[in-house]
């Protein structure tokens, strides 16, 4: 899953708080931001509310957690 941006900082953060497994996301150089950790969440949010046309990959590694995050990311259409 891929996001280039993000608007609602508290929705992301809730939709990441439902999920019971890991969660994170990855830059195109190689950089992963663990989002189960509130350090990394910060550093994570800050990439993605910057203006650098960079995109990050969103990963999860069960499922349910999959199918929680697909159900946010269609609300940002």
């Amino acid at each position: 899953m891929k996001i280039k941006s993000l608007k609602d900082v508290t929705a992301f953060k809730a939709a990441i708080d439902q999920c019971t497994g890991d969660v994170w996301l990855e830059s195109v150089y190689g950089d992963k931001y663990n989002l189960k950790s509130e350090l990394s969440q910060y550093i994570a949010m800050a990439e993605l509310l910057q203006d650098k046309n960079e995109v990050l990959e969103l990963f999860a590694r069960k499922s349910e957690d999959e199918a929680i995050l697909m159900r946010f990311l269609s609300t940002l259409d």
